[in-house]
């Protein structure tokens, strides 16, 4: 008879759900690999009337108090899928310190507190991961930690929320507006009533901390990170965008510069006819640039019980094989690099500009004179007649750092007459 492996869940809702799901569907594969029988033995939940039903089902025992899986000694593993910070931080902070091994799916925990939990987890002998934080049901972060670890990677660009690529599918695809999109996203459950965090690119740039880490071994805080979200995307600018060959997508990026890396999160105009531009709707995808593969793209579902819940269970067999083999106790990702930012006179990139100004004589001149004393030179400029007596200009640069860029903003906002309608990056490898 197999050995019993048994698992302490925190939480019921949406992938909770699918975790218990995914263990009976793959039980006899699960129990081949791993030489275990794996179960969930308790599920901490707030309301055990309402989740009767999957206890019933799968054959086990709801609690409302965390102590009765913290004290249980023959729970191993605690899979925490409530979110937020606390008490998931709490609740995951004492199963370690217990000698637990730990599953989570929680993003702006470990974002936020990953490399303090990490360590704790060593501390403690015991085991950590979180393949289900970054992109649901894609593997991306077991990829770069053991696929992608004999190469060096270069770049790191994410369609990693998938709340603002259905948003902007719907505003490229059906021309809708901002607000007709979030509304629409939010009737059909890929936006929350409070969308913040997804629009303001708050989320994607928690997942881009994690992938910062796998990727280039530097532990980044959210304040590293420079973003902008969908917020203020028009839709002339998506029109434009496409009228010049580009798709505008919410794009995570993370780019190494020597021994420094810039990270970003912020709406950018892709080429049509790069794989990026191809994602659409609430899927995910995770674009590496690495010297030994080259280019690589990770595309699949970012969110879903069942997409999420495979990546929750993957590290569960991990841990259970790790556990067979007495390997536990060793990071998910073992690459650790000193920390160094990008300055912005380093990082270069194309933007995509619109401009609104008087339609009269010498004021293309003078908006010539303000890109040219930056440094900034038009690979591609679109003159459109605006309201009144303004023009719109639409400007493609050519490559230029943050800092010039930041002086162009500057000087055109404080220039009489003129206005900058909307500034975006557009994508170069």
């Amino acid at each position: 008879m197999a050995e019993k492996l048994k698992i302490g869940l925190l939480g019921l809702g949406t992938v909770g759900s699918g975790v218990p799901l995914i263990l009976e569907e793959h039980k006899e594969k699960i129990s081949q690999i791993t030489g275990m029988d794996i179960e969930i033995s308790k599920a901490l939940v707030r309301n055990e009337e309402r989740m009767a039903y999957h206890a019933g089902r799968f054959n086990f025992e709801l609690v409302d108090d965390f102590d009765e899986i913290l004290n249980d000694d023959e729970i191993q593993i605690v899979v925490e899928l409530i979110g937020k910070i606390e008490p998931a931080k709490s609740y995951i902070s004492k199963a370690l310190e217990n000698g637990k091994h730990v599953v989570t799916a929680n993003k702006d925990l470990l974002a936020q507190y990953g490399s303090k939990l990490v360590s704790l987890a060593q501390g403690n002998h015991v085991d950590l991961y979180f393949e289900g934080s970054v992109a649901g049901g894609i593997p991306i972060l077991r990829t770069i930690a053991n696929s992608l670890a004999a190469d060096s990677i270069q770049k790191v660009y994410g369609i990693v929320n998938g709340t603002t690529n259905y948003m902007l599918t719907q505003m490229i695809s059906e021309s809708k507006s901002y607000d007709d999109a979030l509304k629409e996203a939010q009737e059909l459950g890929f936006a929350e009533s409070d969308p913040t965090n997804d629009v303001d690119g708050i989320d994607a740039a928690y997942k881009m901390v994690i992938l910062s880490q796998f990727a280039f071994g530097m532990n980044i805080t959210v304040d590293q990170v420079e973003i902008k979200g969908i917020r203020d995307i028009s839709v002339d600018d998506v029109k434009m965008a496409q009228n010049l060959g580009y798709e505008i997508k919410l794009i995570g990026s993370s780019e190494l510069c020597d021994d420094s890396i810039s990270v970003e999160v912020s709406p950018m105009f892709i080429p049509k006819t790069h794989p990026l531009a191809t994602v659409r709707n609430e899927s995910n995808a995770v674009y590496i640039n690495s010297q030994g593969v080259g280019n690589s793209m990770y595309y699949g579902p970012g969110a879903g019980a069942k997409p999420t819940a495979t990546s929750v269970v993957s590290d569960i067999i991990t841990i259970a094989k790790n556990i067979k083999m007495g390997t536990v106790g060793h990071r998910f990702n073992a690459f650790k690099f000193q920390t160094k930012i990008t300055k912005d006179n380093s990082v270069f990139s194309k933007y995509y500009f619109s401009v609104e100004l008087p339609d009269v004589y010498g004021q293309m001149l003078q908006l010539a004179k303000i890109f040219t004393e930056s440094g900034v030179s038009f690979e591609q400029i679109v003159q459109h007649k605006s309201e009144k007596e303004n023009a719109r200009i639409i400007i493609i640069t050519h490559s230029a750092s943050k800092c010039q860029i930041k002086r162009v903003v500057y000087e055109l906002s404080n220039t009489d007459g003129f206005k900058v309608l909307s500034q975006y990056k557009v994508f170069g490898e």
